[in-house]
């Protein structure tokens, strides 16, 4: 499929897309008297698919900043009059993706698109005269092209690096020092790709209010604010409320700790955790000794869901108060340290999850990531990694079981789905395996017995969402493509959507009055990309509870007959021998076209010239005579292998043929050799 989405490792697949975008733009543009360079079109595509989402085809004004202002001052080399040309280009490939339904309509619309370009335009222009903004790769390429050294040839780069060596070239020694400074100093600019998620569906905005409402830490928050007051609680000289107001607090609260036998407040920890939570929330300040309500807070004290909203966002700044104090003999735990880092990973695995996940799985990787974070591994001592662990396993228990008071995730017992037991086998290759044999093994042996659950409840469904949207991340929502055209939303569905949650949003589609299931195979027939044609019809048929008869019925269309023919033919509807002579023409042109898709023009060279040897030209001339619809397939078909093709036949004609039994030799009467 021509798809806008691919995954880090997929590189081969990526680089042959890219080709065939920049290509198509191209095309696109010239006809149309449109700026476009090849080179800003890569590094655009490259940008995307070197960010935390991939999405080629999504942009946004933060998309666009990225690229003009970092990616291709840090990044790209090229002469001046090329890299001036970047926000035209950019400009360009989004109208192209937009005129092509490639557009990912979860992204700005081109009007929004536009401004955001025009109003990046000059900090452009001001980034590239910048020496700093580029990376130490560019500087070294950038001056050997300013050096007149063409950046393609092996042996010119070595005879540049050997010049620079001897002291023969000459570049600015300040700015390369303060470049590789800043390589140790600054925070990387590459983002890491985060994990797929599925689509998920949300409660209706009324019913998350109401559930907000009901939640314990909500009610616990608006209490002790009011407890507080405008005038204030005193405070000890630690910081803590004195021990009767504790213990009145306490009570009022509900923790169950006003009769502790206690020492001090601080040995209160439910009422402590609320006490820091509110701090951190906002609701409360300290000033002058005195613990007092927060006079802006009181619009967010009065709304419970904003409540909730708030006291979510700053719940992963909470791990010292969630997890458990250190003593005499032991530390806090390592979760603790890191728990605004790892808590956001945990939530962000159980997203999306059909089934509740078992908490022993969520411990494992938990443990893993403490390790990678912390930089230690089997050579520690094995008592000390074993109390390690034991640390890590409580504290991430006791932060389910304060987001589950918050209403956020959803605590069960039980045995957990088999789903999580597959990845865990001993015939798995170490490629396959996801975690080490002995946890393997281990988590096997914990899963076929009951034990805790969790899943997110709908609030925090939501709540998660929105933090991996500020992240950049794709977390697609079933509903959210209601407004979509045709193309853009059949194109999203085939790439990122369930074949369950396709048809939820297919459906709500094409309730809305007006919109059938003509205009769905009319944005499929405009498609001009013969491979994403075929995802997309594809994903509309098994969506459909009547795919299969539309299928059929599309086996005589002009534009869908070649893609339905070859999905009856996959599916078993139809054999090879049902088929007519021009749809066996037919199939083989879709096959060509979606070669030349997949492959290049090289890749239809070598696989005609493989399958027809000497008749290969006579296969492409066939196939350009078919009467494809698909335009402009047909015209790189002819452009790009045709004529090479005849070129290469015609050249081999005009070779002339030696005189039998010459062995090669000219004619004439030349000196003969002295014996």
């Amino acid at each position: 499929m021509m798809r806008t989405f691919f995954d880090p490792e997929d590189d081969e697949e990526f680089e042959a897309a890219k080709d065939l975008l920049i290509r198509r733009c191209l095309a696109w543009a010239d006809e149309r008297d449109m700026s476009a360079d090849g080179v800003v079109l890569s590094a655009a595509l490259d940008s995307r698919h070197s960010s935390r989402d991939g999405r080629l085809a999504f942009w946004g004004p933060e998309q666009v900043r990225r690229l003009l202002l970092e990616w291709i001052p840090q990044r790209v080399v090229a002469h001046r009059d090329v890299l001036d040309t970047a926000p035209e280009s950019l400009l360009t490939l989004l109208r192209y993706l937009a005129a092509s339904g490639l557009r990912d309509p979860r992204g700005a619309t081109l009007v929004e698109l536009e401004a955001a370009i025009a109003a990046t335009t000059a900090e452009y222009s001001a980034a590239l005269a910048d020496p700093l903004r580029q990376g130490i790769g560019k500087f070294w390429a950038q001056t050997a092209l300013d050096n007149g050294v063409d950046l393609t040839d092996r042996r010119a780069l070595d005879r540049f690096q050997r010049d620079v060596d001897a002291g023969r070239v000459r570049y600015d020694t300040g700015v390369l020092d303060k470049l590789v400074e800043a390589r140790f100093l600054a925070p990387g600019f590459d983002e890491e790709r985060a994990f797929i998620q599925l689509p998920v569906t949300l409660l209706p905005p009324a019913e998350l209010a109401e559930a907000a409402a009901r939640s314990g830490i909500v009610r616990q928050l608006a209490v002790l604010a009011e407890w507080a007051g405008t005038e204030g609680r005193p405070l000890t000289a630690a910081g803590n409320p004195r021990l009767a107001d504790a213990r009145e607090l306490a009570a009022l609260l509900g923790t169950g700790e006003e009769g502790l036998k206690v020492r001090s407040s601080a040995e209160m920890r439910r009422t402590n955790l609320l006490l820091a939570w509110a701090k951190k929330a906002r609701l409360v300040r300290v000033s002058k000794g005195r613990l007092l309500r927060v006079a802006k807070a009181a619009p967010v004290l009065r709304d419970p869901e904003a409540l909730w909203r708030r006291a979510f966002e700053v719940f992963f700044e909470l791990g010292a108060a969630i997890g458990a104090p250190a003593s005499t003999w032991t530390d806090s735990s390592m979760l603790v340290e890191a728990f605004d880092e790892i808590l956001p990973d945990a939530l962000n695995t159980v997203y999306s999850m059909v089934s509740p996940v078992p908490v022993v799985r969520l411990q494992a990787t938990v443990w893993l990531s403490c390790q990678e974070y912390f930089m230690f591994g089997l050579h520690e001592d094995g008592v000390r990694q074993e109390v390690w662990q034991r640390q890590i396993d409580r504290d991430l228990v006791a932060a389910f079981e304060v987001l589950s008071d918050l209403g956020a995730v959803e605590l069960s017992h039980g045995v957990a789905d088999e789903m999580y037991s597959r990845d865990l086998g001993d015939d798995l290759s170490e490629t396959e395996r996801v975690l080490p044999p002995d946890v393997c093994a281990r988590l096997r042996s914990q899963l076929a017995e009951p034990g805790p659950l969790v899943r997110l409840t709908p609030l925090g469904v939501r709540a998660v969402r929105e933090r991996m949207l500020a992240d950049g991340r794709d977390v697609p929502l079933v509903g959210e493509l209601a407004d979509a055209p045709p193309a853009e939303l059949l194109g999203v569905l085939a790439q990122h959507y369930t074949p369950e949650t396709a048809a939820i949003e297919l459906d709500g589609w094409l309730a809305v009055r007006g919109r059938t299931i003509e205009s769905l195979l009319d944005a499929v027939r405009g498609c001009p990309f013969r491979t994403r044609a075929a995802a997309m019809l594809a994903t509309l048929v098994e969506a459909r509870v009547d795919g299969r008869s539309m299928l059929a019925g599309l086996r005589r269309d002009p534009a869908l007959g070649p893609i339905a023919v070859t999905a009856l033919l996959d599916a078993g509807d139809l054999r090879p021998e049902d088929l007519t002579p021009d749809e066996q023409l037919a199939l083989m042109s879709e096959a060509l076209l979606s070669l030349l898709e997949l492959s290049g023009p090289e890749g239809v060279l070598d696989q005609v010239t493989e399958m027809a040897g000497k008749d290969a030209l006579g296969v492409v001339e066939a196939v350009l005579n078919s009467g494809h619809s698909a335009v402009e397939g047909m015209e790189e078909l002819r452009t790009l292998v045709a004529e090479p093709m005849r070129a290469r036949t015609h050249r081999l004609r005009l070779v002339p043929s030696p005189a039998p039994g010459s062995r090669g030799r000219r004619s004439g009467h030349g000196k003969k050799r002295k014996r």
